[in-house]
């Protein structure tokens, strides 16, 4: 299996997931697609806290502070 066909079976499988999502929301009144983004808006802010945790930035700004000098 070269790196061509691993590209080419997820490519496929992107695109059959896409399609699933699409028919999905064909499906779906305006009032489910609303919730469905706000949900989705609230899964990007979940993942955004989890990586960048408060207090991070001044961490990494304060790294090498009290070495020895």
């Amino acid at each position: 299996m070269g790196l061509r066909d691993l590209f080419s079976r997820w490519s496929k499988k992107e695109d059959d997931r896409a399609l699933e999502r699409a028919e999905e929301e064909s499906r779906m009144t305006a009032e489910e697609r609303a919730i469905d983004s706000e949900d989705f808006e609230a899964k990007k802010d979940d993942l955004s806290a989890i990586s960048h945790p408060p207090g991070m930035q001044a961490d990494d700004a304060s790294l090498g502070d009290l070495e020895e000098r």
